[in-house]
């Protein structure tokens, strides 16, 4: 990507990124569309050899670009938006499902725990001049007043039980009444399960299993697709 094109106000926080964390952008084109998605281009100085599948304590999920993801964003791109339709991306790291949403006519909150998580969602929204995306910080413990949205999205989200029921909260409170979350993660996150077994008390739930193959290995990324059931009682 060409960075002197970067709006003048961005500049310096893309250099300022680039500078802490190694960050360049990485080219991903889903369908007909291209994105460039700001990442972290050495991801080892903050993985310390660890393996997310073992140590998901201090893992720095945000900075990696997951497969997980890439598929829902394939989803996003083959779901245009109808006429104003909202969307909210929990746990939005690098937020490509959610730049990808924007790209096909979606009113987009990405969301997430940090602002320096924020920063590079800033920088990759600018740098491909997508409009209708705001950004927010989210803690699940305590989250914000925010509007319900008509769809909430989700990759690679579910690695802490502590936080499933907090997770649900936030469903009963931001999800439109007749709206639809979309979750995607590894097969072989084995919480996914554990969360959905809470989650189908109040949601009716699909799954649909979809493979992705990269650099010769494949992996299979299981897509949960929740509707809340009509007795769910809603927070206000």
């Amino acid at each position: 990507m060409d960075t002197s094109n970067l709006p003048e106000n961005i500049v310096p926080l893309y250099n300022t990124l680039r500078q802490k964390y190694r960050a360049e952008f990485e080219p991903l084109r889903i369908k007909d569309i291209n994105l460039d998605i700001l990442s972290v281009a050495d991801l080892e100085p903050l993985l310390a050899g660890k393996d997310p599948f073992q140590d998901i304590q201090d893992f720095p999920f945000w900075a990696r670009l997951w497969e997980a993801a890439i598929v829902l964003a394939d989803l996003m791109v083959t779901m245009p938006a109808k006429p104003g339709q909202s969307l909210l991306e929990l746990g939005a790291g690098l937020g490509a499902p959610g730049l990808f949403a924007a790209s096909r006519g979606y009113r987009v909150t990405a969301s997430d725990y940090e602002p320096h998580i924020m920063d590079f969602i800033k920088v990759s929204a600018a740098a491909n001049q997508l409009s209708g995306i705001t950004f927010q910080l989210l803690d699940w413990l305590k989250p914000p007043a925010l509007p319900r949205y008509d769809t909430i999205i989700g990759a690679e989200i579910l690695f802490r039980e502590e936080f499933f029921q907090p997770l649900l909260t936030i469903f009963k409170r931001f999800l439109a009444p007749d709206g639809t979350i979309f979750l995607a993660h590894d097969q072989r996150r084995k919480s996914l399960g554990s969360f959905l077994s809470l989650a189908e008390k109040e949601y009716e739930i699909g799954v649909i299993p979809r493979k992705i193959k990269i650099d010769e290995d494949e992996k299979t990324i299981i897509i949960a697709r929740l509707r809340r059931r009509h007795d769910t009682p809603f927070l206000q």
